[in-house]
């Protein structure tokens, strides 16, 4: 999964980014609110965690035109906790808002949230016939048993997952599990899904020549 963070505080932006790449999120930055609506509007994010008060451009503006193309989820994260802002930003197309000071582990409940809802998923767990994925831990079992994935393979298999019966492009793979920070090989992929296959079955992740990869 690949996060927007949008914040012109530096420690604060660098401290989430860095907690959020510990939890094996890709985290892209954006320290204005300029920079932080061009990488949104230009790139397919999860979700963006987008603060108000910015420089150049403020976060009720990048809401705003953000939503006339997007419909990526958004939790503001603010200082501002009026219940007026709270409203005015939920009904300028916000999906969740949080004031600062903030409970980390709480953000990342809410973005797991976001993201579920995003796929129409009401509850954390996805069940592939023997396959069970739980996106709250992270955590994938087959027959019952835990299956030892690497960051990257979840990443994949979770995102593969929530767009059950669609086929995804090797670009789209490429753009949700890579930040900007990545150096990534053109095989990088392949080797993914092989190690997957291995190790939750051969037709688990299905190869649609020409196009991507899709779970059936």
């Amino acid at each position: 999964m690949k996060i927007l963070i949008v914040e012109d505080e530096p420690d604060l932006l660098a401290g989430l980014a860095r907690g959020l790449r510990e939890e094996e999120y890709a985290v892209d930055t954006a320290a204005d609110g300029e920079e932080g609506l061009y990488k949104a509007s230009n790139s397919d994010y999860d979700a963006i965690v987008l603060d108000v008060l910015l420089p150049r451009l403020d976060g009720w503006m990048v809401l705003e035109r953000l939503r006339e193309k997007k419909k990526t989820p958004v939790l503001m994260l603010t200082a501002r906790d009026a219940a007026r802002d709270r409203v005015r930003g939920l009904d300028a197309g916000a999906d969740d808002y949080m004031a600062k000071p903030f409970d980390f582990g709480e953000l990342l409940a809410r973005l797991r949230a976001l993201i579920r809802r995003s796929a129409g998923l009401t509850r954390n767990r996805i069940l592939l016939g023997a396959v069970a994925i739980d996106t709250a831990s992270r955590q994938v079992t087959r027959g019952g048993e835990p299956v030892p994935l690497t960051a990257r393979e979840y990443a994949l298999v979770e995102f593969l997952a929530l767009h059950r019966g669609e086929v995804v492009t090797r670009s789209d793979l490429y753009e949700h599990l890579f930040d900007e920070n990545d150096s990534t090989l053109s095989n990088l992929l392949d080797v993914h899904v092989s190690n997957i296959r291995k190790k939750l079955g051969a037709d688990f992740i299905v190869t649609r020549r020409g196009f991507g990869y899709c779970i059936e």
